[in-house]
């Protein structure tokens, strides 16, 4: 009779769980911000920046995020230094990351009516942006697969970047289109929060690095080449699968904070009673996933949360003009922005240690990096996908809120939910080719807590140093 080891509890410290999850969440905040449909409808909306003009800065940006990401990763695993591997990019990088937040709401001298001037800078502050939110999200990113390697460990992390991912998830889409103002509006309240945003978020991410730290031992293991650990990524399977996922779950986010912006400043649907059930569904996909992840497994806790999500996207769709089904939709989306937020780190968690198995380093940043190669784009091509659309729909740039027609607001509910729906329901059928699950994982996930123990054994006693279990 085969036996299944036990692997051994880890434990991380609360303060570091706490602050590396508070940078993370904060840091997200702004990418949603920016990512997430506000930028654009600054300058499409109320700055006056041509929409198809709009569509090819993210298409041009999207290019971008497919050279930029991977080198970053590629370049981060090779990092040596006191701080390790991650954190002197997320120290260093923090105060310009929130400069550059700041500036994106910033009118250039001579821009405004100048569509040549406006589509430059918001190519420019796209990339700019993206180069140190990559340098900085993916080092927060990996860093619990660097702090822990059960997904007990790793779960007592990411159930409080969850939590403080749900602030930045609720401004953007709560409290952002409130405060936005409509074409020939004062922008100054707006521009004063995004400055404070800014500050505070550089400030939080630099102090946040003083409170965790990565293992010891992977600060000296020696990294492939850069093409090497580019092709070695794609060998392996289960990565494959989640890149569907990972990919989709991008595309939905930007797709759904996007159209928010647009479908309550034009529909008279109540955002009390809508993100109240989207409050309420966070909580239940939190709890369930939490609860069940364990004896569920990741892969049936994705599958579960998948199929919710598709469905919520499709009742929206169908019935975006009644109350009662965008209530429903919201509290499914609600479950789903929350049991992605729990499970897709950990399905990533799984892929990088299977890689491991296979090549005996640990990858996260180059996987991070491919990741993002594969997904970045996600965010551009849900930004295009929508102005596209809506103008297909006979949308007018610049009306009053509330006027556009009857077929341009059905545009703005196909263009909201459509691909989004499809997408999650691609993903659902392609969980079942995903292999990393039951009793022979188990025993490979045993193996390599127990190859991490003896890897910082021999780091620290190499270095003078007791080892304590």
């Amino acid at each position: 009779m085969e036996t299944t080891t036990e692997l051994k509890e880890e434990v991380v410290p609360l303060k570091s769980r706490i602050w590396v999850s508070g940078a993370d969440g904060f840091v997200y905040l702004l990418q949603n911000i920016i990512a997430g449909g506000a930028l654009t409808y600054y300058f499409t909306e109320i700055r006056g920046l041509d929409a198809f003009l709009a569509a090819i800065v993210w298409l041009l940006f999207g290019i971008w995020n497919a050279i930029n990401d991977p080198l970053f990763g590629w370049i981060s695993d090779r990092t040596k230094s006191g701080l390790g591997r991650r954190r002197p990019y997320i120290r260093y990088l923090a105060p310009f990351f929130g400069l550059c937040f700041i500036l994106s709401w910033v009118n250039w001298p001579g821009s405004n009516l100048d569509q040549v001037a406006m589509f430059l800078q918001l190519l420019f502050l796209l990339f700019f942006f993206d180069i140190l939110y990559t340098a900085i999200a993916t080092s927060l990113y990996i860093m619990p697969f660097e702090m822990a390697v059960s997904n007990k460990a790793r779960s007592s992390i990411i159930i409080w970047k969850i939590l403080f991912s749900a602030i930045g998830m609720i401004i953007p889409l709560i409290v952002v289109p409130l405060i936005l103002p409509g074409p020939g509006e004062d922008t100054s309240f707006f521009f004063m929060v995004m400055i404070i945003f800014g500050v505070f978020v550089a400030i939080f991410v630099v102090v946040s690095t003083y409170f965790y730290e990565e293992k010891n031992y992977v600060k000296e293991e020696e990294q492939i080449s850069f093409f090497k650990a580019f092709k070695a990524t794609f060998k392996n399977k289960s990565f494959l699968v989640y890149e569907i996922v990972s990919f989709s779950i991008i595309f939905v986010q930007t797709a759904l904070f996007m159209g928010v912006i647009y479908y309550f400043k034009e529909f008279e649907i109540s955002m009390l009673y809508t993100f109240l059930m989207l409050f309420i569904g966070i909580i239940i996909g939190l709890v369930l996933f939490v609860m069940k992840q364990e004896s569920w497994g990741v892969k049936k806790s994705m599958t579960t949360m998948l199929c919710i999500f598709s469905f919520s996207c499709f009742l929206i769709l169908f019935g975006g003009r009644f109350l009662i089904p965008v209530m429903i939709g919201f509290l499914g989306l609600g479950i789903g922005f929350s049991g992605g937020m729990f499970l897709i780190p950990l399905m990533n968690g799984d892929v990088i240690d299977k890689d491991e198995e296979m090549t005996g380093l640990r990858r996260e940043g180059m996987y991070a990096g491919v990741n993002s190669f594969i997904t970045k784009p996600a965010i551009s091509l849900a930004q295009a996908a929508f102005l596209i659309i809506i103008a297909m729909f006979g949308y007018i740039q610049g009306k009053p809120e509330g006027t556009q027609s009857p077929m341009a607001e059905t545009g703005i509910i196909v263009a909201w939910m459509l691909i989004p729906a499809l997408l999650l329901l691609i993903c659902f059928i392609s969980m079942k080719m995903y292999p990393l699950a039951g009793p022979e994982w188990n025993e490979t996930k045993a193996r390599l807590a127990e190859i991490h123990k003896q890897k910082e054994k021999e780091y620290l006693e190499k270095h003078g140093i007791k080892y304590v279990e």
